[in-house]
């Protein structure tokens, strides 16, 4: 009997000691909450430290929410830390939109959050640039080009370097595009604008039109940004696109020219070619008729047709032919 209370007065000893433990290491958390107005319940403090939470952090986030005079309940702040946010500038973004006046509530502002997670920005960010506008350089200064370059009606190139003043707008922050169709837009916008002018000299006179044009576009629509301002920093003027279009068109010309005309002396070498070819057959023809002449003349003989006083007379026309040719061509001479 008396093993059997030693027994359970030693497990008695042991489990109090764990609860002993259990309260030590919940008992700072705990009291630091109660004093800030912030109560967090022993029961929900073991369970965030079971879902391996780090309840430090959650309850010392809900202190600095419930001090800036916004409540937020402490499952809202545990579920945002296991969907992956983060939860310390989720709350120092909701405190600086509460200071500037802007309607921000826990749920949008945890959607920020996760929209920005891996894209190098944070929802404090942009919470602070709906305060604070930013300037983007147009065309961005990392894509290797400093200008953006549009040729006008009179084929002169105008180079023109913007910045845009935007706002983030927390409405159309998830979801909306960011910074690069900003710049994408504005540049589209000020190479319409030059392509549409007559002369590159009305743009240089007044830039300030390109600026007008392109914010009159509406190009902010579907993006997480209002554009409040497009500044042109900087116009000069380029190379004489026209001229130089016209003089690869003259000598784009000159070139089929040139190879027309190859083709047609080709053409006429040819056929003159196949003139010589038909010229030598012909003779041909002729040196082969001439040939059956004297087997003509022997056919005739056998069978009767010429004697030989005939045949004395024809050679004697052709020797006396022969002779007025030669004399002919002497007196030629």
């Amino acid at each position: 009997m008396l093993e059997v209370s030693t027994i359970v007065l030693i497990v008695i000893v042991i489990l109090g000691l764990l609860i002993f433990g259990i309260v030590i290491s919940f008992f700072n958390v705990w009291l630091r909450a109660w004093l800030a107005g912030a109560y967090v319940g022993f029961t929900d403090l073991v369970a965030m430290r079971l879902r391996q939470v780090p309840y430090g952090m959650v309850v010392d986030s809900r202190i600095t929410a419930r001090k800036a005079g916004i409540e937020i309940p402490i499952n809202d702040i545990e579920a945002h830390f296991l969907a992956g946010g983060n939860v310390i500038p989720t709350i120092q973004a909701l405190i600086a939109a509460r200071k500037a006046g802007i309607e921000l509530d826990w749920d949008r502002a945890c959607a920020i959050d996760l929209a920005t997670k891996g894209s190098g920005k944070s929802v404090v960010e942009a919470v602070r640039t709906s305060v604070d506008p930013k300037v983007i350089d147009c065309p961005n200064p990392a894509s290797g080009r400093t200008t953006i370059d549009g040729v006008a009606k009179d084929g002169i190139q105008v180079k023109v370097r913007a910045r845009v003043t935007v706002r983030t707008n927390l409405d159309r922050f998830v979801g909306g595009a960011k910074e690069e169709t900003i710049i994408a837009r504005v540049g589209e916008g000020i190479v319409t604008t030059i392509g549409s002018a007559a002369s590159y000299k009305s743009v240089l006179e007044s830039p300030d039109s390109i600026s007008k044009v392109v914010l009159h576009r509406g190009l902010d629509v579907g993006t997480a940004f209002e554009i409040l301002s497009i500044d042109i920093a900087d116009v000069d003027v380029g190379e004489n696109v026209g001229a130089q279009l016209q003089e690869a068109q003259a000598e784009a010309n000159k070139n089929m020219a040139q190879a027309q005309a190859e083709i047609r002396r080709a053409a006429a070498v040819a056929l003159e070619q196949e003139m010589v070819a038909r010229v030598a057959e012909m003779k041909a023809k002729v040196v082969e008729a001439e040939a059956q002449v004297p087997l003509a003349i022997s056919e005739a003989f056998r069978s009767g047709k010429l004697g030989v006083m005939d045949y004395y007379k024809m050679e004697n026309v052709k020797a006396d032919t022969q002779m007025r040719t030669n004399i002919s061509k002497t007196e030629g001479a």
